[in-house]
């Protein structure tokens, strides 16, 4: 491999090793925004989101965005997550990539959630007033990735986080980093890096901070407002790395096997292993189990984001001898209270 690429490859591991070291295990649960950590999308969400070094198109917007531009031209991708199915709260997520110039491609990617309505309670009216309100939970991320010579690609995408109710609200600017790196005989042996949800702090103000009082004034009697100031969470950053290898069944099939480290500043580390095994450019097939470190298996005391995932892909072209395709994605996590997590899909390849 050109020099001139083996350098920018380890100046970005340094870049991302040394800014997820300077972390501190001892503020585990300190961060807020944890729907950052939610995976939307399908294909990724059926590998658990261990597949750091091979993650492709739109999927990497969330998991490692130096993927974004193992793309051919153009793709559009639309989700919709049941998140913890009984809990009636869902995701939808819509991911854009367009190829610019010889390398680059650049991407957008919007996720909202939507939890239901909950009924408003007041200090006057603490049992309800019989008035709703909905959350509004989304983030917004503006990507650009670059391919150098087939081997190494790098990326970063900077993102939008808003959490808000009608009269208060929370925001913060964030980014995302990433490289892959390709190589082998066949290129099937793949490595990845990703720094996520690095940021600044988030803090809540608005109306629904203020609090009205009477005046202190013995003559004249006239209300005095004053805002509360509440207290600043951090982001959930997060360092992903991990390694793939290919195996190739006769022409077109192939084994992957993956595995990936996830090391949270704000919660335990992660281990995950999984296999996909794909059929052509057709059928895709794909599970995988992660577990987290120091935390009882099979007991609450674990984080949702654990356990068994699976998942496939059905990809047809769009009409005969066109390499637009058509793709359906699903994925499904186990978790150990309500139904689990069921990720849907449609891909657009053209």
């Amino acid at each position: 491999m050109n020099h001139k690429y083996t350098s920018l490859l380890a100046f970005c591991f340094l870049v991302l090793a040394g800014t997820v070291y300077a972390g501190n295990p001892d503020r585990q649960g300190e961060a807020g925004a944890a729907q950052l950590l939610i995976n939307p999308w399908a294909r990724s969400a059926g590998l658990h989101s261990i597949n750091t070094s091979m993650v492709t198109g739109t999927d990497a917007l969330y998991l490692n965005v130096a993927g974004l531009s193992r793309i051919n031209n153009t793709q559009f991708n639309l989700n919709h997550t049941r998140y913890l199915d009984g809990a009636d709260i869902s995701l939808n997520a819509l991911g854009f990539a367009q190829r610019i110039g010889k390398g680059g491609v650049f991407g957008v990617s919007l996720v909202a959630f939507d939890m239901g309505d909950f009924d408003l309670t007041t200090a006057d009216t603490p049992e309800g007033s019989g008035a709703t309100f909905s959350p509004s939970f989304f983030n917004m991320g503006l990507s650009y990735s670059h391919l150098f010579a087939n081997r190494v690609s790098v990326g970063v995408t900077v993102k939008f986080v808003n959490e808000s109710v009608s009269n208060a609200g929370a925001r913060a600017m964030a980014l995302d980093a990433g490289v892959q790196y390709v190589t082998g005989e066949n290129d099937n042996f793949k490595f990845g890096i990703s720094l996520r949800n690095v940021g600044g702090k988030m803090r809540f103000t608005g109306e629904g901070l203020g609090v009205q009082t009477g005046s202190t004034n013995p003559t004249f009697d006239y209300p005095i407002t004053y805002y509360q100031r509440s207290a600043e969470y951090e982001l959930p950053s997060q360092l992903n790395i991990g390694a793939s290898y290919d195996w190739l069944l006769g022409r077109s099939s192939r084994l992957s096997l993956l595995g990936n480290f996830t090391s949270n500043a704000f919660s335990r580390d992660q281990v995950g292993a999984g296999l996909e095994f794909g059929l052509g450019q057709n059928f895709t097939l794909r599970a995988a189990y992660k577990m987290e470190f120091d935390a009882p298996q099979g007991s609450l005391e674990a984080s949702l984001d654990n356990g068994f995932a699976g998942g496939f892909s059905v990809s047809l072209p769009l009409k005969k001898g066109s390499s637009s395709r058509l793709a359906l994605d699903y994925g499904y996590r186990y978790t150990e209270i309500f139904s689990g997590i069921h990720n849907l899909g449609v891909r657009i390849d053209l």
